[in-house]
């Protein structure tokens, strides 16, 4: 089967869709005749807010810890937001689109989970006969402070069948299991940016098997792949992800800092696009009210606000498949704030500014697809390491069954077809703040240029019409992460160090044999 044309992916109504055209954002052009109006016309400008289905609902409660109300705490229906009183008492009249009551968990507090295992932030909005309800949020104190606390962001498990569901318990909680333990008795969460699942919705108690494995609260983000596909709009394509895990936007605080999860996944009933509909912008523009400007931000998406990947291809803008379309709308309200926009999505690893807010897209953890170790630009399957030192952010990538200092992958001269007289090298996890040099027979011989192309290993591991055996549709991506220098030919030795912000430094020999066998993702 070309490359050019994919196998199906499996839905639960047995149907099929192309995975390529929720892949690639150029895919979605052949349905752009089916977008809204508004929405073609001009991008930056939010759509209507979802028309109304029930009456509104009034909602009194209280936000408690030890029997003693909680005050200050923000309190949304996913458009309003109040905080409450000094008793920690509410009152909200709720939109009739309204599905779920939610908090701001604040800092100073443990996050509150449901038996499985995720965080149970929020109430399900039933009013009585009289179009009213009560809702109470009960809340235990920390025993110490977590303005210095870590925070694991989870993209993509993405487990199509219970293979792979087998290989993310095998493989990837365990690896969870030991970090933490690591970690010790740091404060501790993880947030999974989306594409849980790959369209099978029915796999999701699996995935909160494995919260409940890992121990650790886990938030949620709402992916393309984790949609009601025969839903008609885009409100009603979260129905069974909310069951599970409840509202597909939310924020709340750890220590000094104020976390946003966003659902940026626009479904039209014939495909998505990355998208931030009014209410959803209305309802960040109330929660960060609440919030002093100055303070850290970070936000959680599925698709990157904007991702460059289509741009490494050769298109000349994003793609509204891989990137979001109104995105201007989203930097305004962030501007007051030292911002920092996560996600997944693309299964590549790439870190730029752009808005005023750093972006982090994130390698994945089920690499390409569970297709074998690497993603398409070479990053390793896995996931990042957020640290938080007060409004400090650092961060690393931590590669599933490798420990941190594997951050760079070494190559002889020659391995990269486009440069078959240098060496090269893939740090994935490069940032503007990273140095990257080599030396030969001990000898430091200075920086090496920074390049675009093709993780060698990658080439070997997609490319052709059969590779890789489990998903042959998987391509190579251009990077913009790889390194390269003409070292001489005579040398013994070749080391490649490169060295991150925080001064951490990391090594790879020329002719190291790889982390990571291809051979375990198999059918069998």
């Amino acid at each position: 089967m070309s490359k050019s044309s994919p196998p199906p992916a499996p839905r639960p109504d047995n149907t099929s869709i192309s995975r390529r055209d929720f892949v690639r954002g150029s895919a979605l052009s052949a349905v752009a005749f089916s977008l809204p109006g508004a929405l073609r016309a001009d991008p930056y400008a939010p759509l209507a807010t979802p028309t109304t289905m029930r009456a509104p609902v009034r909602v009194r409660g209280r936000v408690r810890s030890n029997g003693e109300g909680v005050a200050g705490v923000a309190v949304s229906d996913g458009l309003e937001v109040v905080a409450t009183n000094g008793d920690g008492d509410f009152e909200l009249v709720t939109q009739g689109w309204s599905r779920f009551v939610r908090i701001s968990v604040p800092a100073g507090y443990r996050i509150p989970v449901g038996a499985n295992g995720t965080a149970s932030h929020y109430r399900r909005i039933a009013p009585n006969s009289g179009g009213e309800m009560t809702a109470a949020f009960d809340l235990e104190r920390l025993a110490g402070s977590d303005e210095n606390h870590t925070f694991l962001f989870w993209p993509d498990t993405q487990t199509q069948d219970a293979l792979e569901m087998g290989w993310l318990h095998e493989q990837s909680v365990p690896d969870v299991i030991a970090l933490a333990r690591e970690l010790g008795d740091q404060a501790l969460f993880g947030i999974a940016c989306g594409d849980i699942m790959y369209d099978d919705l029915s796999l999701y108690p699996e995935y909160e098997r494995a919260v409940t494995r890992m121990g650790i609260p886990f938030f949620q983000a709402v992916g393309n792949h984790d949609l009601n596909y025969d839903a008609r709009i885009s409100e009603a394509s979260t129905e069974t992800f909310s069951q599970h895990f409840g509202p597909d936007y939310y924020s709340f605080d750890r220590g000094r800092v104020h976390y946003v999860v966003l659902n940026d996944v626009f479904w039209h009933g014939a495909g998505y696009l990355g998208y931030l509909p009014r209410e959803q912008l209305t309802w960040l523009e109330n929660d960060l009210r609440l919030v002093e400007p100055g303070r850290t931000v970070i936000v959680a998406t599925h698709i990157p606000i904007l991702s460059t990947g289509d741009l490494r291809r050769g298109s000349a803008n994003p793609g509204t498949g891989g990137s979001v379309a109104n995105r201007e709308a989203l930097y305004r309200l962030l501007e007051p704030y030292n911002a920092h926009i996560l996600s997944g999505h693309t299964h590549e690893n790439e870190q730029f500014r752009d808005g005023g807010a750093r972006h982090h897209v994130s390698g994945t953890v089920c690499g390409a697809w569970w297709s074998g170790p690497i993603c398409g630009d070479g990053t390793p399957n896995g996931y990042s390491v957020y640290e938080i030192r007060g409004e400090r952010v650092t961060h690393r990538y931590k590669p599933t069954g490798q420990p941190f200092s594997y951050q760079l992958r070494a190559y002889a001269h020659g391995a990269d077809p486009a440069a078959p007289n240098e060496i090269a090298a893939n740090v994935w996890d490069w940032q503007d703040d990273w140095t990257v040099v080599w030396y030969e027979d001990g000898e430091p011989k200075g920086r090496m240029a920074q390049r675009k192309g093709f993780d060698p290993w990658s080439l070997e591991l997609h490319t052709g019409p059969e590779l890789p055996p489990r998903r042959a549709w998987v391509d190579p991506y251009p990077t913009e992460h790889l390194f390269y220098a003409p070292a001489s030919r005579e040398a013994r030795e070749i080391l490649i160090e490169a060295t991150d912000g925080q001064g951490r430094r990391y090594s790879a020999r020329v002719g190291d044999p790889f982390p990571g066998d291809p051979g375990l993702w198999t059918e069998g």
